[in-house]
């Protein structure tokens, strides 16, 4: 339902369906128009194609968190943000033993992920690589009966522009917005025959690609660190207390404890281990920030998409403000480029800031907020995907980026900084390797969002032209 202010005339028969609620959100969110269209197919309700706990339609339970730091004592555990992400390694930890306490927390490959809180109706279809996971009561879980419907089209009916009216109609709340599964559980599922296996093939391939761009990522990182023995995981210095010694030569700029602590000199003398290495700065890597640009928002055909911090780590490209195009200064300023690098930086240490985003071909000519730098590489003595590799998805990398985060209550990163930052320089035909890894996971993101795209257009199209 847009949040532009709307006007619209509501017949009275609309409200004797729909329980005679007097609030606007069933009447504008399109959902009366989707069944209207939607009654000219056969469809079974929700509840009659899910199947397992509480019927398939579920939230996770509430409990009180324990979390820990230890892989081997922890499970990934998703908010109601987490599932949008294309990256899951960087999710919090719960305790194990929570887990086998709760089970219906435990999600499972093929599911329908619907936020019910907050921000309505945002969807995820969950890949291998979540399987096991564990998930809060903020999102709700859809488990197909696969023996009765195929879970990819379930997945991108209820993903359609006719799905997610029909399940955010049944909102509630006026300050923070809710939705229970049993305000789902009779949407009607249209059948639509040979086109459910095609959707269903289309979200299982692009489910797939995105597992194996995560792959593709995690062995480039690990390619570095192997190269120079650089450790998979350091200490996590910023949330323990430590005591370390500096040498008086080095207090020349920083007087932070943080950036003297154990594991940051750590990070020094792995660094300076390496044989070759330069800044940042000298091999021609350019750093730039967008400034604190007029926000003037418009509508999509008179502006430019934006992005925030946040919205750079989705596994969908979908901005939903774009700046008015009329007062932009020239795109060299803000324009991203094919494989720029984007650092996260401001935030809180231990969450997003220091993380990267490498721009596939979805976020060309896209501007991003003051809030994240772009590191450009393309013409420099650097391969892109190489420096993208080192800097976010090696331990060491990170720990050279965060330990210069200054400011107290939101830390951040300056573009002078990381500048001087130290890049190790190994095999040139290494390099490439992982260079090549790197952009094909970009590319792997990019096909991934086309072909979901694809089977959520299939489905709609077929429901409006009114056939199998």
């Amino acid at each position: 339902m847009s949040r532009i202010f709307q006007i619209k005339t509501v017949p009275s028969t609309w409200l004797e369906s729909n329980g005679r609620r007097l609030d606007c959100g069933p009447y504008l969110s399109g959902a009366i128009e989707a069944r209207k269209i939607l009654e000219q197919h056969v469809a079974e309700p929700l509840k009659d194609l899910t199947t397992g706990y509480n019927g398939g339609i579920f939230n996770g339970p509430w409990f009180s968190r324990i979390y820990v730091d230890d892989v081997d004592n922890g499970v990934p555990f998703l908010g109601s943000t987490d599932i949008l992400e294309a990256d899951l390694s960087y999710v919090p930890l719960l305790s194990r033993n929570q887990i086998k306490g709760n089970p219906d927390l435990v999600i499972d490959e093929g599911w329908t992920l619907i936020t019910c809180s907050g921000t309505i109706g945002r969807m995820a279809f969950t890949r291998s690589d979540m399987k096991g996971m564990a998930g809060s009561q903020h999102f709700m879980r859809v488990v197909p009966d696969c023996e009765r419907i195929p879970a990819g089209y379930l997945f991108a009916f209820l993903s359609s522009r006719f799905g997610v009216p029909l399940v955010i109609s049944g909102t509630y709340g006026a300050i923070i917005q809710h939705i229970e599964p049993h305000h789902i559980a009779d949407l009607p599922i249209p059948r639509l025959g040979a086109v459910e296996d095609q959707a269903h093939g289309l979200t299982l391939d692009a489910a797939n690609l995105r597992v194996e761009a995560v792959e593709l990522l995690k062995t480039a990182g690990q390619m570095v660190n192997d190269q120079f023995g650089f450790p998979k995981q350091l200490a996590l210095s910023h949330r323990v207390f430590s005591c370390s010694v500096a040498s008086s030569s080095l207090l020349l700029k920083r007087l932070e404890a943080t950036f003297y602590d154990v594991v940051a000199q750590e990070s020094d003398r792995l660094i300076a281990g390496v044989s070759s290495k330069e800044e940042l700065a000298a091999l021609g890597v350019s750093i730039s920030e967008t400034g604190r640009l007029k926000q003037v928002f418009v509508d999509e055909q008179y502006g430019v998409p934006f992005l925030t911090s946040g919205e750079i780590f989705r596994q969908r490209y979908e901005p939903t403000r774009f700046l008015s195009s009329r007062i932009l200064p020239d795109e060299s300023e803000w324009a991203i480029q094919e494989a720029d690098l984007l650092l996260a930086r401001s935030g809180q240490v231990g969450g997003i800031i220091g993380r990267g985003a490498w721009a596939d071909r979805r976020l060309v000519g896209t501007c991003v907020s003051v809030d994240v730098l772009r590191l450009r590489a393309q013409n420099s003595r650097i391969r892109p995907g190489y420096l993208y590799a080192y800097l976010f998805l090696t331990d060491v990398g990170y720990r050279q980026l965060i330990r210069t985060a200054s400011g107290s209550s939101i830390p951040h990163l300056s573009a002078s900084e990381v500048a001087r930052l130290l890049v190790p320089i190994g095999d040139s035909a290494l390099e490439a390797k992982i260079d090549e890894l790197v952009w094909s996971a970009g590319r792997n993101r990019a096909v991934a969002q086309e072909k979901e795209d694809q089977a959520r257009t299939l489905v709609e199209n077929t429901i409006e032209a009114g056939g199998c």
